[in-house]
């Protein structure tokens, strides 16, 4: 199974240092080389996590591939599409809510970071996942409540 992950969901892995579960869970794990340096900046959250782990999944991107966008998504959002297309992926790791009614459009299957978590969690790689999502609430990523309690009970927490 291949997977092209966006910045956003996976510095919130990188947060909870959950990012051994991408490779756990996906043959493969991708992302665009826009990604890559997106989260290799030094004064981004988790950026020497992010290295690591990114360094041999970085993946050359195809432009015959198209994407209807609004242009109001980031560039790394719209490369790791671009990606999910030129590697016929079968799902693509983002948590932009904007983005992933765009991916939509495009017919990408999504999963965002909580869903990487709650699978993550069926397959018996985690025993829980509350902790996770309490240390996600007390950073700077922001998880409604209403979100919080849906993916606890959806996980039976």
């Amino acid at each position: 199974m291949i997977l092209v992950a966006d910045s956003s969901a996976l510095i919130a892995l990188a947060l909870i240092d959950k990012l051994d579960l991408l490779d756990k869970l996906f043959g493969k794990v991708f992302v665009p080389k826009e990604v890559y340096n997106e989260v290799i900046k030094a004064e981004k959250p988790e950026s020497h996590k992010l290295k690591y782990f990114l360094q041999d999944k970085i993946a050359e991107l195809q432009h015959e591939n198209y994407i209807i966008s609004d242009f109001n998504i980031t560039k790394g959002e719209f490369h790791a599409m671009l990606l999910y297309k030129s590697l016929n992926a079968d799902l693509l790791m983002i948590d932009d809510k904007k983005a992933k009614k765009i991916a939509k459009m495009n017919n990408i299957k999504t999963i965002g970071s909580l869903g990487i978590l709650l699978s993550a969690k069926e397959k018996g790689y985690l025993e829980e996942i509350k902790s996770s999502l309490e240390t996600l609430r007390n950073s700077y990523i922001f998880l409604s409540d209403n979100l919080i309690v849906q993916v606890l009970k959806i996980a039976g927490e």
